[in-house]
């Protein structure tokens, strides 16, 4: 089967203020709601509607935002084109991913020796905060760098926390044609429960996938 042609203009990023990062987050999860396909990976969701998108966002942003964790049980490798920022309190970051172009993102009471470590492989690191990531610098800083086009990519409790702060801008969700059951987790999971309220951008059935758009409103 072909490769399915997604609109472009679906999917564009707003016109930015200079410095204002613009946080997209991209998930999967089936119809009943889970995050996770029969194998306990997200992966495992993807149709051929969701990896055109997957690959289009990975096109328009500059910036990968995923946690370590995540990045380890989807098997993720360094990208070719752009920055792939890592979050990890531990700095435990998978050896495959101790390369240049990475960036880890970590609070400031991370262990030094572990941050000249990943430094001498060629990874920047970013430290915010002091025992947990400050999120409001984190972001303002990656648009100082000019990575405002933040496409983060989990996992849920990533998501949670980012939602908790009000600093999703938005989000893309393709609900893939599956019933999952079981107790696969939901796209975000944990932190304080809030309510933040989107507006629909678009929603468009590809060959049974059901590719949506929500952006929170006021932006």
């Amino acid at each position: 089967m072909a490769t399915p042609t997604i609109d472009r203009a679906l999917y564009e990023y707003p016109d930015l203020e200079e410095g204002r990062a613009w946080v997209r987050v991209n998930f999967v999860s089936s119809v009943d709601g889970s995050a996770e396909g029969a194998d306990g990976r997200s992966g495992s969701l993807g149709t051929d509607a969701d990896q055109a998108v997957f690959g289009l966002l990975r096109e328009l942003c500059d910036v990968v935002l995923v946690s370590a964790g995540t990045a380890r049980s989807e098997d993720y490798g360094p990208i070719d084109d752009g920055v792939l920022a890592l979050v990890s309190r531990s700095l435990d970051v998978p050896d495959r991913l101790k390369v240049p172009g990475v960036l880890v993102v970590a609070p400031g009471a991370a262990d030094e020796e572990q941050v000249v470590a990943l430094e001498g492989a060629g990874v920047e690191v970013l430290l915010t905060g002091e025992d947990e990531v400050d999120w409001p610098e984190a972001l303002a800083e990656l648009g100082r760098r000019g990575l405002q086009r933040v496409l983060c990519e989990g996992g849920p409790s990533l998501f949670a926390g980012l939602t908790a702060l009000d600093l999703v801008d938005e989000l893309c969700l393709t609900v893939s044609p599956v019933l999952v059951a079981g107790d696969g987790q939901r796209i975000s999971t944990g932190g304080e429960s809030t309510e933040v309220p989107l507006r629909l951008a678009h929603a468009v059935d590809v060959d049974g996938t059901l590719l949506t758009r929500w952006v929170r409103q006021g932006r």
